[in-house]
This record gives structure tokens, C-alpha cells and sequence, in this order.
């Protein structure tokens, strides 16, 4: 160790500076939250140490500093980090090496001998104080002491994480102490005296614990009632937000600023009822923080934190009661036993169930009032649609939307088809293609989520050119350096949004392209005629064929979107569609379907395997196409379709046929 201290490496060769000159340094150092102190006095011992290193060799130009980010997140995913590395492969850096404070803020692990190969290729020395100067690629001896506080990094990491979860078990379990964080809903937080350890005591540090809420613990206590009483979750939750009492979020607007805190949600009343602190119990570890990787096929990408919830048995209990129950431990086990009685099979043991039974509209037909899919349903043995909104939300959000709304399939086959025979007879054609060409939109211009990702990356930009502007008129550079990061982050967010829609926009075809594409729309009219169901449905997904149902009009709102890049090929035979080799897919088209011709006995019409989003066609019912409008209005008349009652009296669906109304 004394040997590599008081050696006197040489500068590399690819530096090629004379010893006379003084070299340019870039300082990089790290502070993160869990080191618990404060970011500019870290930040100025850090550089403290650096300056002195290097003193007589050259000064500081420039400072990567990154805050609150942890030692074991990799060089390429600390901002500051990052923003060095890339600078190196510059020519134009500015500077001609680098020096660390401390070889623990910067290395963890095997971060080192991952990040070392970098400054080596492009000819950077880094200089360290544990060294006395710059480190030699070539030398076994530095190598190794580098790996060594990598492993201390580690270690030190680990160490502190044990004594703290360890402390904090038995603050819990001997002295029923209040850990911090909120209190649960029907408490609030007291003064329990000053801290225990003089120094923070002396600062002014106390104590907290918590004591019932007279507004909201009553409510609790209804909660516990209503369920023993043969409530379910629901049932609570629509009773609760009936008689106009605020939900834990908008009981608490300053901890729940990012809920809405419309109504009381079924989870909320089951984490209320799940929770054993309302027994006056305090308790520790229901869940932990997980180191996992972030990509299983790139280690070096190093590790994300997830929080995990821990099994029941468990949570750690303090041993006598802390604060004033509001539950009695009796009434609490026999809600528990309850929860658990109505689970007859635990989620995690609960098999994926497959419903054999087919859906045409699959993933396509909307509810007109709340925009959600209806979802499949099974009434006398035949297919059904129903929208279910759960009225605790109803209520809270003022949608008019009934307890259930139901369609019947067999209502929109024939409608649905008899809207695309007459869009695509042979006379309606020519119509049909000049509708599709005028109907295509500009993916860029249409699209909101580019737009708006667009706003954001010229708001950063704007962002990040004051900051530059306040570091020059000498702001705080540690304050200044979180904003940088912040802004950074949400630059990066936006510029991957931008990418993902540029990689999703759908080319806008031609007249003829789309001529082309149609050519052959009467084997689409056979299949749509003859096929059975199972082939039917997927020629409507090959379409993009969206539906809205309207039940308070009665009317059923038609959109096909084909899309390119969801196209595949199927074969049309006798018997149906059948699938072609991989290897004869031809290229992605956009249409509402694609032709080719082969052997007598076939053909081979493209579609879709998913919906697209943005309707492309939307045709009127008159013998002429309106290019403006390209929506269709399919009449579905029913008897009873919404409100009260029997789920077969509402299924009675019978379809009306004829001219389609815009």
C-alpha cells in the first residue's frame, strides 16, 4: 500500500502534453440522499480533496456533481455521470482529464473495471487521491486497489442497510415507536416528548405518535360494522360515498396531491380493513425495498429498487400497544377470518381461466358513455355486450351512466355487414377509394401525444438554456444542478415518446395504392357472407373496425381504421381463412384489404391482427360518400337495453336495417 502511495506514475502518452503545461482537469464527484448530509458541504470537501491532488499539475474546468443519486446506480444512469462519459468521446471537451474526491462516491462494485476501459480508449487519465495521481491502465497494482473500494462501496452500502433495518425493528417491536411516515386514515399525529438521543433532542428533534381522528376515526369503526355486518367492499364504498363522506385522499389533499379524491374506491376500504394498526399495534416491515435488475440480458445496467410486500407472518408487532386502538383486536381477527373465508382461493393460486366461447366484437365495441370497452357476457346461450360502471365512481364524477348496459351481438352482425357490402359494391368503389385518400390524416400533424411530447422537449430546451444562464450570474450550483437533472429527465422522456410515435406513424398512401388494395373487395364480400364466425371476426379486425354504442339514441357509431403496419396475410379457401407461411408474407400494406392473385382455388387477402386507434374511414349511408364525414349511425333498435331489471329482458335486441343515417 505504501509503495502505490508514494510512487510517481507518469501522465499516459495520449495526453501529449509537455510537463510544463498545465493540464486541464473535470471533476466528478456523488452525493446521494442516503448518505444523509448536506449536498453543497459533501460537494466542497469532495472538490477539497481533488484540488489538493492535483495542485502544482493543473486546475478544474469542469464539474460533473450528481445529487441524490445512489452508489450503486451505474456511471450510465447518473445524469452528471452520463453527460462525462459522452463528453469524452468529444474532441472539442474542454479538458484533458479526470479527477475524483473519493474513489467510494464514484466506483461501486465492479463499476470500475466497467467504466476505466472508457477513459482508457479515448485517451483520459483519471486521477485519484488513493493513488497519488493519475491511474496506469497497465498496472496490475492499481487495478486492483480500484476493485478493492469498489468492494468497500459495496460493503459500506450493505452494512448500513442492515444496522437501519435492524434499528428499526426493535424501535418497533420493544418500543412501539412511530417510524414516520402518514399516519393511516382515522389518525393523526401527537407530541410523544423529545428525542431520545441528546444531539437530535438538542436540535429540537421529538418524538411523534399517533391518536384517533375525531372526524374520520368513526368512520373507521362504520367500516369494521358494515363488513361484519354482511357488506361487501363495494357496498361500503357506494355507501360511504353516498352520504358524502371525503375518501382518505381528499381528507388529506396535501399527502394526496396526486389523486383525485373523487369517491371511496374498494381499495381503499380493503387496505382499511386489512390494516391490524387500528388494534393500537404498531407495525413495522409490511414491505421492503428490492434490489433487481434492471435488464436480466445486460448486467452492467445495474440494478432498479422495487418495493415488494411482505407475507403477513411476517410484519414485525410491538409488543405492547402504542397508541389508542380504534379496532379491538377480537373485532379485527374476526374481519380478517371474514376477508379470508370470502377468498376461497388465494390470486396467486388461481389459474388462468379460458373462456372458449367466441366474441365477434372482441376488443371492439365501446360504450358511447364512459369511451370503456364492453366486455363479453353470456345470457341464454347467446353472445352479449355489457358496459358495468361502478356507481362509487358514478357518483363521484357526475356521469349519467346506468348500472348496466347491454347489446346484443346478433343486433349488429347483419347491420354491420349490409353497412360494408354497400360501401364496397362495385358502383360504390370509386367513392369508397376518393373517401379513403381524403380521409387520411398527417401521423405527425393528427397525432396528440407528438404534439404534445414536441411542447415538452421545446419547454426543456428553454428550461435548461436559464439555467445555463443563472449558473453564469452565479446561482447555486448544487440547487442548479437538480434542475438540470430534473429538466434533463423529462427532455429524455420526451424525446422517447417522440421516437415511439415515429416508429408507429402509418405512411399515407396514394389513390392508386389504395386502388390496388381494394381491387379484389368481392372475395372480402364472400368471406363476409359465407365465413363462419371465427374467420368473420377476424376480417372485421383486418378492417379496424371500432364501434360505439350510443343506448340512450339507440345507435350504433361505425369507424374501420386498417393500419399497415398491423397487416398480415391469410389465405380465403372454401373453407375459410387459413394462415400462410411466414416466409410468403408480402409486404405491409394499408386497406381495407389486399389482394393477391394465386392458384385458381384461392386467394390471399391481408388484414389486420390489431385495431388501429385513428379512425381513416368514416363513410355516410346515401349512395355518395361525404369525404368530410367518416363516421357511419348503424339504427339498432332495442326493447330494453339500460336501467333495472332482469340482464335476458335487457338482451332483447332486435336490428333495424335500411338506409343509414349520418
Amino acid at each position: 500500500m505504501v509503495i502505490w502511495m508514494t510512487s510517481s506514475p507518469t501522465l499516459p502518452a495520449a495526453v501529449g502534453r509537455p510537463e510544463s503545461a498545465r493540464i486541464r482537469f473535470a471533476f466528478t464527484g456523488r452525493v446521494s440522499t442516503e448518505d444523509q448530509q448536506d449536498p453543497e458541504a459533501s460537494r466542497h470537501w469532495q472538490i477539497a480533496r481533488a484540488t489538493a491532488l492535483i495542485d502544482g499539475h493543473g486546475e478544474i474546468v469542469a464539474e460533473y456533481f450528481d445529487v441524490g443519486q445512489s452508489r450503486s446506480l451505474p456511471w450510465k444512469r447518473r445524469p452528471q455521470a452520463s453527460l462525462l462519459l459522452a463528453a469524452l468521446a468529444d474532441r472539442e471537451r474542454g479538458f484533458d482529464a479526470v479527477v475524483v474526491g473519493e474513489p467510494h462516491r464514484a466506483f461501486y462494485g465492479n463499476q470500475y473495471s466497467l467504466t476505466m476501459p472508457v477513459f482508457e480508449h479515448y485517451g483520459v487519465a483519471l486521477w485519484v487521491p488513493e493513488v497519488g495521481g493519475p491511474i496506469d491502465p497497465t498496472s496490475e497494482a492499481h487495478d486492483m486497489i480500484m476493485s478493492v473500494f469498489g468492494g468497500m462501496s459495496k460493503g459500506e452500502r450493505n452494512r448500513i442497510k442492515i444496522r437501519v433495518r435492524s434499528a428499526m425493528q426493535a424501535q418497533t417491536k420493544v418500543e412501539g415507536r412511530y417510524l414516520g411516515g402518514r399516519p393511516p386514515y382515522g389518525y393523526r399525529l401527537a407530541d410523544a416528548g423529545p428525542h431520545p438521543n441528546p444531539a437530535k433532542a438538542a436540535d429540537g428533534r421529538r418524538l411523534h405518535r399517533l391518536e384517533p381522528d375525531p372526524a374520520t376515526a368513526p368512520v373507521v369503526v362504520r367500516i369494521f360494522e358494515m363488513f361484519l355486518g354482511g357488506a361487501g367492499v363495494f357496498a361500503i364504498a357506494e355507501g360511504l360515498t353516498a352520504d358524502g363522506i371525503p375518501c382518505p385522499s381528499a381528507n388529506d389533499r396535501a399527502r394526496n396531491r396526486h389523486r383525485e379524491g373523487l369517491a371511496w374506491s374498494k381499495g381503499a376500504i380493503r387496505t382499511i380493513l386489512s390494516n391490524p394498526r387500528y388494534t393500537g399495534h404498531e407495525i413495522w416491515g409490511k414491505q421492503r425495498k428490492e434490489d433487481v435488475l434492471l435488464d436480466v440480458e445486460d448486467v452492467a445496467l445495474g440494478y432498479e429498487t422495487k418495493f415488494r410486500w411482505n407475507a403477513t407472518e411476517t410484519w414485525v408487532w410491538s409488543t405492547e400497544r402504542a397508541h389508542p386502538a380504534i379496532i379491538d383486536i377480537d373485532t379485527f381477527t374476526q374481519a380478517q377470518t371474514l376477508r379470508a373465508a370470502r377468498r376461497v382461493v388465494p390470486p396467486s393460486e388461481r389459474g388462468q381461466r379460458r373462456d372458449t366461447r367466441r366474441y365477434l366484437f372482441r376488443g371492439m365495441l365501446h360504450c358511447g358513455l364512459c369511451t370503456r370497452k364492453m366486455q363479453g357476457n353470456w345470457i341464454n346461450g347467446k353472445a352479449h355486450y355489457r358496459c358495468r360502471y361502478p356507481q362509487e365512481y358514478a357518483l363521484a364524477n357526475h356521469v349519467h351512466h346506468p348500472s348496466n348496459v347491454y347489446l346484443r351481438e346478433a343486433a349488429i352482425v347483419r347491420p354491420l355487414d349490409d353497412w360494408l357490402f354497400t360501401r364496397f359494391a362495385p358502383h360504390r368503389v370509386s367513392d369508397t377509394i376518393d373517401a379513403m385518400t381524403q380521409a387520411q390524416s398527417d401521423p405527425e400533424a393528427d397525432d396528440p401525444r407528438r404534439a404534445a411530447a414536441q411542447r415538452q422537449v421545446a419547454e426543456c430546451d428553454r428550461k435548461l438554456a436559464r439555467y445555463r444562464a443563472a449558473l453564469d450570474a452565479g446561482a447555486d450550483e448544487t440547487t442548479v444542478a437538480g434542475w438540470i437533472a430534473e429538466t434533463t429527465a423529462q427532455r429524455a422522456a420526451a424525446q422517447a415518446v417522440l421516437s415511439t410515435c415515429s416508429r408507429q406513424a402509418r405512411p399515407r398512401l396514394s389513390r392508386q395504392e389504395i386502388a390496388d388494395l381494394v381491387e379484389r373487395l368481392d372475395d372480402l364480400r364472400r368471406v363476409l357472407r359465407d365465413a363462419d364466425p371465427e374467420d368473420k371476426a377476424k376480417v372485421y379486425a383486418a378492417l379496424g373496425v371500432r364501434l360505439t354504442y350510443m343506448p340512450s339514441e339507440q345507435r350504433l357509431l361505425v369507424a374501420a381504421t386498417p393500419a399497415s403496419r398491423h397487416v398480415g396475410v391469410k389465405v380465403v379457401s372454401e373453407g375459410g381463412l387459413e394462415p400462410l407461411p411466414h416466409h410468403r408474407s408480402p409486404s405491409p400494406v394499408t386497406s381495407f384489404s389486399q389482394a393477391r392473385r394465386g392458384p385458381a382455388d384461392e386467394r390471399r387477402i391481408v388484414h389486420s391482427t390489431r385495431r388501429p386507434r385513428d379512425p381513416v374511414v368514416r363513410a355516410s349511408g346515401g349512395h355518395h360518400a361525404d369525404c368530410q364525414r367518416r363516421r357511419t349511425e348503424l339504427p339498432v333498435r332495442t326493447r330494453q337495453c339500460v336501467g333495472a331489471g332482469d340482464p335476458a329482458g335487457r338482451s332483447r335486441l332486435h336490428s333495424s336495417t335500411g338506409r343509414a343515417r349520418r
